[in-house]
Parts: structure tokens; sequence; C-alpha cells
């Protein structure tokens, strides 16, 4: 049985539990009132219009504007090399000279018949005036002189071929031969590029091609190797050609374009990183990436409102379209809007602890985060 002085104790100790949670009550609604007027620091950028860039990035490969493999055209030996390896030369430039003593014996020979042909149609022309020959005679004297002379223009064509002169201006390349080679129009004596403007071929994927015509721009990165900070390098160019065929291998298609302004350290056969402009999405509504925060209704951004004297998060939701270098389109979902140069929360949105109405502090993003010029 339980005993009155039993009762007494445990009545006692409950008295005194509930006004332990009487004491503690105020202190913990004053600690919740704490945490809600607490203030966020964040770092913020703001919503612009620009003209947003959809890139595609490919691996081209370079050449030059022109490459010629010299070779001669007629067999012979060489008799002088006119050009030093790697010294630019000029268009007509004599480069090779083969020996020509036996072709200038043969067109001394016909030039003797040619004059002896010559005469003989002038007789035969007088004669003709008197009566003295036939018709026939003055023909054959025509056909025979004609002869002669398709016979010395060969001979002169074949004497201009023992002398190989540059296509084009450009650079020569190494050569393999020396005076006293031997060579048929399969040897080739040198390469002969012109580096006045480069090439650059790469291949384009299939999906993208619609996008891709003459004129349209890219650019290639070049990496600065005398700078010490090695800066990237951008040379501008445009796509002059487009293959009408698509490998089906690859399922991409070839493309070349010219490059402008080249810099001297750029050689043919390089690789080189290429940023292809497929279209160009005027004054587009943008915002870095960082400041897009991802949930289960969607893409959202948090805005920076003014409430009263304070700055409150309000969260937007937005679509989200076009996407280039750490930028993305957006466009407010209404009834929200957003206005030009609307300030928002830059980045760590996901790790940061906000909601609505939650009152911030911001901040200037540092500058090393900072992307197309925002603040």
């Amino acid at each position: 049985m339980v005993t009155s002085r039993s009762l007494l104790l445990v009545l006692a100790a409950l008295l005194t539990l509930v006004g332990c949670a009487k004491k503690n009550a105020p202190a913990a609604g004053g600690a919740r009132a704490g945490a809600t007027a607490q203030v966020q620091p964040v770092e913020v950028t703001t919503v612009v219009r620009r003209d947003l860039v959809e890139m595609q990035n490919v691996i081209g490969s370079l050449a030059a504007n022109e490459s010629a493999s010299i070779r001669p055209e007629i067999s012979g030996l060489i008799r002088e090399i006119r050009f030093s390896e790697g010294q630019r030369v000029k268009k007509g430039d004599l480069l090779v000279k083969l020996d020509d003593s036996e072709l200038r014996a043969q067109l001394a020979q016909s030039e003797a018949r040619h004059e002896l042909a010559h005469l003989n149609l002038a007789r035969a022309e007088n004669l003709r005036q008197t009566q003295s020959n036939t018709q026939a005679d003055v023909d054959r004297s025509r056909s025979e002189f004609a002869a002669a002379v398709a016979d010395l223009d060969l001979l002169k064509v074949r004497l201009a071929r023992t002398e190989i002169r540059a296509p084009f201006d450009g650079a020569a390349e190494s050569r393999a031969l020396s005076p006293g080679d031997y060579v048929n129009p399969l040897s080739v004596l040198t390469i002969l590029a012109d580096l006045s403007r480069m090439k650059i071929e790469f291949q384009v994927p299939e999906r993208f091609l619609g996008k891709v015509g003459v004129g349209s721009k890219f650019v290639v990165l070049s990496r600065n190797d005398d700078s010490a900070a090695r800066a990237t390098e951008r040379v501008e160019g445009e796509v002059y050609f487009v293959s009408s065929t698509i490998d089906r291998a690859t399922r991409s298609s070839q493309v070349k374009g010219y490059l402008a302004k080249v810099p001297e350290r750029l050689r043919p056969g390089m690789f080189a990183n290429v940023e292809l402009v497929l279209s160009v999405k005027k004054d587009a509504l943008t915002v870095t990436e960082g400041a897009i925060l991802t949930t289960p209704r969607g893409a959202q951004i948090i805005a920076v409102r003014d409430q009263g004297a304070d700055k409150v998060a309000d969260f937007v939701s937005v679509k989200l379209g076009l996407r280039s270098r750490g930028l993305v389109e957006i466009e407010p979902i209404a009834p929200a809007k957003l206005d030009d140069n609307q300030s928002v929360v830059a980045s760590g949105v996901g790790a940061l602890i906000l909601f609505p109405g939650a009152k911030l502090e911001p901040r200037p993003q540092k500058e090393q985060f900072r992307v197309g010029g925002g603040n």
C-alpha cells in the first residue's frame, strides 16, 4: 500500500518539474526570435541584359593557306639549287635549275629547220605568183613551216621546264636532294607553304550543322608561352567551307575556315581549340550559373528586395535558356518579375540557409568569381 508520505513526495517532484518548465519557456521563445532576426551576409550580382552567344567547342588542325610539293615536270640532272631551307621566296623565283645542254642543242637544230622552212615557204609563194609551181608545192611548204614552228615552240617549253620556279609566295621547307642528283616527275624537291594567312580544319557534329554555314564566326584559343602568366590569346576566324556530306563513322561534317592576324608561333599541323559560334541571342536576360537554385519545383533565383530599411530574400521561379561561359538565360515565371540590374544572391545558394523573407546583408561578389562583367 502507498503511504501518505510517499504521495507527498511524488506531488512535490511534479510541482518542481512544472516550475522548471515555466521558468525555461520565455528563454526558448527569445532564442527563436533571435534566430528569426539574424541577418545573413550574402554576395550579390545583378541581372543583366546582353547578347548571349551559343558556342560549340571542337578541336581543329591548322594548315597553311597554300601548300605545294615542288616537283620537276621533266627528268634530268640537278645542276643548281637557288634556295635555302626555310627561305621565303616570291612567286616566279627560280628554285632549281636542271641540266639543259641537250635541249639547247636540240633547240639550235630546230631553229635551223625553222629558218629553212621559212625560206622554202617564201620561195614557193614567189614561184606561185609566176605560175612556176603548183598549189600543192605551196601547201607542202606551208605545212613544213608550221611543223617547224611547232617543234621550235615545243623545245622552248621543254627548255623552260628545266627551271623550277615558285608557284606562289611562301616559305621553302627542307630538301633532301643536292646538285648532281637525277630527278624525275615523282621526285619532291621541297615543299612550299604560303603562311600569309592560315586555315583551320575541324569536324562539327551533325546536330549542329544547321547552325553553321559560310561566314560563321569562330575563335581559336592560342596559348601565349612567352607570357609569364601563360595567357590565352583569342584569334578570330571565319568559315569559308562546309562539306555537303557527313562521315558515317563520326556522324560529323568537315568545316574549314580562315584565320585573321595569325601569331607567328602558330604552325601548320598544330592542333588548336576552336570556339564555334552557332547562334547569338540578342538582348537576353542573364545571370551567373552560381545564382541558380535547383529545387523539386524547378529553377529559382534569390532576388534581394527592399522591405522597409531591410534587405530580404525573395525566391523567384525562372525558366532556363541558353548557357554560355558561366552565364544562363533566364525568364521569370508569371506573376514574378525581374528588372534589369536586379540584385540577386550570386553564389552558394544551395548551401546558404535562406528562406523567403530572410534578412540579408548584401556584399559585392569577389572579383575572382565574377562572370561576364557582372557586379
